[in-house]
């Protein structure tokens, strides 16, 4: 499986000729989204960052509700998570957490998941091969409540997203902070990752990503 990130939620997930968009955003938060086509877009919550499908060609297949899913044979999960408790009054809002696997290849995408996976959640979860996380805050986990998440599901590649950049236009905690939680001194982004079940690392691996950009 390929991988390669273009800023803030969006990634592009391709294995065995199917591609996949994971929450593909405007350009109201700073990012430029380069043309991209894909078989399956999903959303994990409806929100300008995370939530532009139109701007992904090719009549793909979006995902936005929890349920389970199958298409061009790749097996869907997606787990109804929320984003915060809410103030006194205010509905929460919901994210949905998507699990994509891919033959030997377990891919997960946080969303904009907020609050530590419950027991329940991280039951309703298949073993993670590859965790894409969120970990600078404001509307999401930050670096400490995402290490939880991590320790809970153990996954052996965890891809940080989320985090402040120099063309994002609002603030977020830099990726610093969260290396720093996880115990990581020295890192050198990747422009694209492959992972294939004989290279999976035996203990948990931080792996950064560069931001490709249109």
């Amino acid at each position: 499986m390929d991988i390669d990130w273009f800023g803030h939620s969006c990634f592009r997930l391709r294995e065995g000729g199917v591609t996949i968009i994971t929450d593909p955003y405007d350009k109201s938060i700073g990012y430029s989204l380069p043309r991209m086509k894909a078989d399956i877009v999903t959303i994990s919550h409806d929100a300008p960052g995370h939530a532009a499908a139109s701007a992904v060609k090719g009549e793909p297949k979006v995902l936005t509700r929890p349920g389970e899913y199958e298409v061009k044979g790749v097996f869907i999960s997606g787990i109804q998570t929320w984003r915060g408790a809410g103030a006194q009054g205010e509905a929460k809002e919901e994210n949905t957490v998507f699990v994509f696997e891919f033959g030997t290849i377990t891919a997960c995408h946080l969303g904009d998941l907020a609050k530590v996976l419950t027991q329940a959640q991280v039951e309703a979860l298949p073993s993670v091969d590859v965790l894409m996380v969120p970990v600078g805050g404001g509307s999401a986990l930050d670096a400490d409540k995402a290490a939880e998440v991590i320790s809970l599901l153990e996954p052996r590649i965890v891809i940080p997203m989320h985090y402040a950049t120099p063309a994002l236009n609002f603030k977020l905690d830099p990726l610093s902070k969260f290396l720093k939680e996880m115990g990581v001194t020295e890192h050198a982004p990747q422009d694209s990752l492959r992972v294939s079940r004989s290279d999976l690392p035996e203990e948990t691996q931080v792996m950064v990503l560069e931001c490709k950009q249109g």
